[in-house]
């Protein structure tokens, strides 16, 4: 259940998949990594079948070591010396003093003598990996394969004049690949599963189908499921720029804000419900909104959902809309787990799939190398630099994140902090902070981050290792966007 709701917690376990009370180790061996690391071609490819075929296994959930997890996160001094390389390819601290320092354990607030293999705080162990998977220092922007070539134009696809409109307002001229294989699909009536990452243009290639089938049946309405408030909330705020003055109405239901405002909206004649699973199951509880009333369900990255523990609220929230009702499925990744959703709840759905180009390969990837009392004293002299001028820094966990953002604060550094423990209030004046100016550091919780779309990144800091191999090629995708090359780095202890 989403946070700040007056209803008692629930735990809700991921049971697609099973998790210990430590990580698992976090080694390129595998064959899950090795699958990630080839799960991208060289450029936009489209492929559309009657029922997908990927056969790679579930995968490991954000909750890593700990499965009882808030559901708030859903939806997330002085300077050392320093050594520009070490022997190793990496940077590395020399400073040998006592200073207080994050990053003894994963995650944690270390005062010293807390080793970087060490457990820390709660029980926590850090993952080992291999680390020249995290090291390319000769980036390239490669785009030798065709542009793609649409087959319509917005046109083309006999939607409401409003709407072309509205469309031609946005400067909107030419499908993207994801909106150009997926829109007729949705028009005639067909269940999908479209599999596109974020920033291939797949909230508008279900809205505008969907939008267009309500202006047609006002009757219609539809419910839109994302995993954060943040994604929830741009979902709302593009339905709006394509619908100016058409009459079609929208309620945002999300945890982390006022249930009343969303019960009173609930009230009103609504064509879209967007909101998270929690909170959206907790308002089917109290009555508010009603499964058997929705004509078309959108699961908007639906593998986060999965991932951030949300299968038995979709479960609950799925089994319970009328069977005629048309579903949309759009993830990231196809996992047993999506693939069993899939299976349970669709159709006969068409699998459009858009693979982008591997982000890897234009991002200069580093690990810096740091002893144990003196991980934050390296990080504050990174900042200094005059090239780190927009940068984001993943941290594990939501205290650690909010203390260190803290810390940056003290030692003469602009930086704000986004994670779950933060209203929707102040996770949004961060956030416009950061995309403002104000701010030119973040520091987050892979979770929140979800929300995050922000250009001209400049660095992304690994500063608590990520669960995953796919986790960390999201986190380091928030730099060296569109044609640009971007900057990484990863932290690593000395041994």
């Amino acid at each position: 259940m989403d946070s700040h709701n007056t209803r008692p917690r629930r735990s809700r376990p991921f049971t697609g998949d099973s998790r210990s009370r430590s990580p698992r180790p976090f080694t390129r061996a595998t064959n899950s990594v090795s699958r990630s690391s080839h799960s991208e071609d060289g450029g936009d490819r489209i492929i559309v079948t009657g029922a997908d075929t990927d056969e790679r296994g579930p995968r490991r959930s954000y909750a890593g070591s700990n499965p009882r997890r808030s559901f708030g996160d859903r939806g997330q001094g002085g300077r050392s010396a320093y050594t520009p390389r070490d022997s190793r390819g990496g940077y590395s601290s020399s400073r040998s003093s006592s200073s207080s320092s994050f990053g003894g354990g994963r995650g944690g607030y270390s005062r010293g003598g807390s080793s970087g293999g060490s457990r820390g705080r709660g029980g926590r162990v850090m993952q080992t990996f291999d680390v020249s998977q995290y090291i390319n220092k000769n980036p390239v922007v490669a785009d030798t394969d065709p542009a793609y070539v649409a087959k319509h134009t917005f046109h083309d696809f006999g939607l409401e004049r409003d709407l072309v409109t509205a469309i031609d307002a946005m400067n909107l001229v030419t499908p993207s690949p994801i909106q150009d294989q997926i829109i007729p699909h949705i028009l005639d009536g067909r269940d999908v599963v479209g599999l596109a990452a974020t920033g291939t243009g797949k909230t508008a290639a279900f809205l505008i189908p969907t939008i267009n089938k309500t202006l047609k049946q006002r009757s219609r309405l539809t419910l839109i499921l994302a995993p954060t408030r943040e994604l929830a909330i741009q979902v709302e705020q593009e339905l709006r720029k394509l619908t100016p003055k058409m009459g079609i109405y929208s309620t945002v239901c999300v945890g982390g804000m006022n249930i009343r405002p969303q019960i009173m909206g609930l009230k009103k004649r609504n064509h879209f419900i967007i909101g998270t699973p929690g909170r959206v199951q907790d308002l089917i509880d109290r009555g508010h909104i009603k499964p058997g009333a929705f004509s078309t369900v959108i699961l908007d990255e639906a593998d986060r959902m999965l991932d951030m523990g949300f299968i038995h609220d979709m479960r609950s929230i799925l089994k319970d809309v009328p069977e005629d009702h048309e579903t949309l499925f759009f993830s990231a990744t196809m996992s047993k787990t999506v693939e069993g959703l899939i299976h349970e709840f669709m159709r006969d759905p068409i699998t459009v799939s858009v693979k982008k180009k591997d982000i890897t390969t234009s991002i200069t990837q580093d690990v810096v190398f740091y002893e144990a009392h003196h991980k934050f004293d390296l990080l504050v002299t990174l900042l200094g630099k005059p090239e780190f001028e927009k940068v984001i820094i993943f941290g594990a966990m939501k205290h650690s994140v909010e203390k260190l953002a803290q810390e940056l604060v003290k030692a003469g550094l602009k930086a704000d902090a986004i994670h779950g423990n933060k209203s929707h209030g102040q996770r949004q004046r961060s956030l416009q902070n950061f995309k403002g100016g104000r701010v030119n550091i973040l520091v987050a919780t892979d979770v929140a981050a979800r929300g995050i779309h922000v250009d001209n990144v400049s660095h992304v800091i690994n500063y608590d290792l990520p669960n995953t191999f796919e986790d960390y090629v999201h986190r380091i995708g928030r730099t060296g966007r569109a044609d640009k090359l971007g900057n990484a780095l990863t932290f690593v202890p000395k041994h």
